[in-house]
């Protein structure tokens, strides 16, 4: 089904998840196992990033195909400009369409400076939504928002109006990047608002597990952390290691979610990095 479908028809808000395709062999079983777990927790839908350094769009179609087709999940696999020349994006939506998948998430990615780009890539996610939109107008695009602000815009408000003309080009939704401060989150839904944009936007939360994946993990994504949250990273770690951290995490999470869920966000969308027990426990306690 299409996501902005079963938003519309919810009535208690919902969980939804991203999955990392697989890189090796040697962790599909253990993947496989975590998507057993997962469909336990009944998200509303599966993102399936293409991932950085991965297989691209082929893991991500692979994985995403065999959810639908296999394991009953409504999916969003990510398209990036980063891994779609515009000859081969047909294809992707063939194989997306075929297997009853109505939904994907349209996002720029990042270039490699060390290699070439494919040839005609398209520049910009909002190209890249409305070149889908045009071979598959049955779709339900998402994009990507970013409550703290995109490392390469100039200003909040700058990136804030870049997410409203995506929207205004034919997406359904966005999906936000991962974010410690709601505040952040609220003051996006009202500024788009107060410009005339009231589509859905999901809350992303990721919770922490380790000392390591958070400083890994906010690297990539240039997401920040707020110093205080850092600091009670550090501090968990240091009394008694990365369980520690993975105690704070479970708590912080729960949280940041029950405050989303209180102030009227639709609901959450985790990032458990498959690894879903950690995400049992935070619902759990966020009374989901």
């Amino acid at each position: 089904m299409r996501i902005p479908d079963l938003l519309r028809g919810l009535d208690r808000p919902f969980v939804s998840v991203e999955l990392l395709p697989p890189r090796r062999e040697a962790e599909q079983d253990a993947f496989w196992r975590a998507v057993e777990n997962i469909k336990r927790m009944k998200p509303l839908f599966a993102a399936v990033t293409c991932g950085a350094g991965g297989k691209g769009s082929v893991g991500t179609l692979s994985v995403a195909r065999d959810l639908a087709e296999s394991h009953g999940f409504t999916v969003m696999p990510h398209i990036t400009c980063v891994h779609t020349a515009q000859t081969g994006l047909e294809p992707q939506l063939d194989t997306i369409r075929a297997c009853g998948i109505r939904n994907a998430l349209a996002v720029r990615g990042d270039f490699p400076e060390d290699a070439p780009r494919p040839p005609r890539a398209l520049a910009h996610a909002s190209d890249l939504v409305e070149r889908i939109l045009e071979l598959a107008p049955d779709l339900a695009v998402g994009v990507a928002a970013y409550p703290d602000g995109h490392p390469q815009s100039a200003s909040l408000a700058e990136d804030i109006g870049f997410l409203k003309f995506k929207l205004d080009s034919g997406a359904a939704f966005a999906v936000t990047q991962l974010f410690f401060d709601n505040r952040r989150y609220f003051d996006m839904i009202d500024r788009l608002a107060s410009l005339g944009t009231h589509k859905p936007v999901l809350p992303s939360v990721l919770p922490i597990r380790t000392m390591g994946q958070i400083k890994r993990v906010t690297s990539l994504c240039d997401a920040p952390v707020p110093g205080k949250i850092l600091a009670a990273v550090e501090n968990a770690y240091d009394k008694g290691g990365d369980p520690a951290v993975r105690q704070y995490g479970v708590s912080l999470a729960a949280r940041q979610v029950a405050d989303l869920l209180e102030n009227g966000a639709p609901g959450v969308h985790l990032y458990p990095f498959n690894q879903p027990d950690m995400c049992a426990e935070i619902l759990e306690r966020a009374g989901l």
